[in-house]
């Protein structure tokens, strides 16, 4: 009941004081002022019984109108106590235009309003530059040589735990590949859209590169490279095992500090890949050539060279992955892994040349080992071949794996045109 207006009695009228007396005057001679005291006493007779009649049906409305701080129907409607009129409606505390407030006290979203992120396409990515969505000449997902990122992230490539809400999901390929010493020029990789190859690996830094020289890769090539519609696998050739088997790579040894020199080149490599636009949550490839077997202490010296390389790029926002021979490598990362060693590479590429793709049967990998979407075999090495009139000698790879997020503005890229018969069939 509103307490604006007073409420109407609801008991007898109540009797209005009679005038007082005044002296009795012959009828042919009234007093003077007599007619004006008898129409005073007949309008208060009349007020009373204005004032003690019943309302009309509309006396609630009169104060306020419906326009005013309670409805037409008053401040309690036939409906109940709270009408939907009112301050909370018959369907709950809140009105159907009231916004309600998620578990964690923000106010959830009108499902009338527009979505905002369907007028800002980058809404979904802190980087709007980013031209890592598949291309719409990108396989499908469920076909070989697809190109996804994942909604589910492995455990095998989480980030690091204190940053996993500032990353993107790691992009992943599955397909063949190949590598190369020196990225080849966009002429090549336009003509090598006819091959069956739908990525490449790019050795993007380190001191121990076999072609240090790269004068093609650039943020241009990344970018455009990219949206030509070829994945990056980024290859980082820095310190080696003490006992590596290469006589041109004894000279880039890892010194008698593996932790602080592992350290210092993780950051080295993730300086080295964001001047190429290469983004986080991308895979840095660790590139450890084979080295001598039965080496314990050379062994040691790696293992620990390696753990603290991985924590530095995990830490910087970068999925460690890890190249070497299967037999010492690769052999020692799944040795550690049985035993429970932490800071170990999140990827794994192994070479065997047998000449066929092996990718989840390898003899020195468990089976559940870097799986999923974690495994890379480079199968054959020093091969030639020759696609669109371009020959390149090449390393052959199957992979199921992350390939490299590409934050380069699209604008970077170089106007190379992309024939129309680039298709999902060409990736096998």
């Amino acid at each position: 009941m509103s307490t604006r207006t007073p409420p109407v009695s609801e008991g007898a009228p109540a009797l209005v004081p009679a005038p007082p007396s005044a002296p009795t005057r012959p009828r042919s001679a009234p007093p003077p002022g007599a007619r004006a005291v008898v129409a005073a006493v007949l309008v208060a007779l009349a007020g009373t019984a204005l004032l003690n009649a019943p309302p009309p049906a509309t006396a609630r409305t009169a104060p306020e109108s419906a326009a005013g701080p309670e409805s037409a129907a008053g401040p309690e409607s036939a409906a109940g106590p709270e009408s939907a009129a009112g301050p909370e409606s018959a369907a709950g505390p809140e009105s159907a235009t009231t916004r309600s407030l998620t578990p964690s006290g923000s106010t959830a979203p009108d499902p009338t309003a527009p979505d905002p992120t369907a007028a800002d396409p980058t809404a979904a990515d802190s980087t709007s530059a980013d031209v890592t969505a598949p291309d719409a000449t990108t396989p499908d997902a469920t076909t070989p040589g697809s190109t996804t990122p994942d909604s589910a992230t492995p455990d095998s490539t989480t980030p690091n735990s204190a940053t996993p809400d500032l990353l993107a999901a790691p992009v992943h390929f599955a397909g063949k590949a190949f590598d190369t010493c020196e990225a080849p020029s966009l002429t090549v990789m336009k003509a090598w859209l006819a091959s069956p190859y739908g990525a490449v690996g790019i050795y993007f830094g380190g001191r121990g590169r076999g072609c240090p020289v790269q004068k093609e890769l650039t943020p241009s090539w990344v970018a455009s490279a990219h949206a030509m519609g070829w994945r990056l696998l980024p290859l980082f050739v820095g310190s080696q095992a003490p006992c590596v088997d290469s006589l041109a790579k004894r000279k880039y040894a890892i010194g008698s500090t593996p932790v602080t020199q592992g350290t210092k080149e993780g950051g080295d490599a993730v300086r080295a890949a964001k001047a190429l636009g290469i983004g986080t949550s991308s895979p840095l490839y660790l590139d450890i050539e084979a080295y001598q077997r039965g080496d314990t202490n050379c062994a040691a010296t790696t293992l620990s060279f390696v753990r603290a390389w991985n924590r530095e790029v995990r830490r910087l926002g970068y999925l460690p992955g890890f190249y070497s021979s299967a037999d010492t490598g690769v052999r020692d990362m799944e040795t550690q892994r049985r035993a429970g060693t932490k800071d170990l590479p999140e990827v794994m590429w192994f070479a065997r040349w047998r000449g066929q793709p092996a990718l989840l049967t390898e003899s020195v990998l468990q089976p559940q080992a870097w799986t999923p979407h974690a495994r890379i075999h480079q199968y054959a090495g020093n091969v030639t071949e020759t696609y669109g009139g371009r020959t390149l000698a090449i390393d052959r790879n199957a992979m199921d794996a992350p390939v490299a997020r590409v934050t380069a503005p699209a604008r970077f890229a170089a106007r190379v045109p992309v024939p129309l018969s680039f298709v999902a069939s060409q990736r096998p």
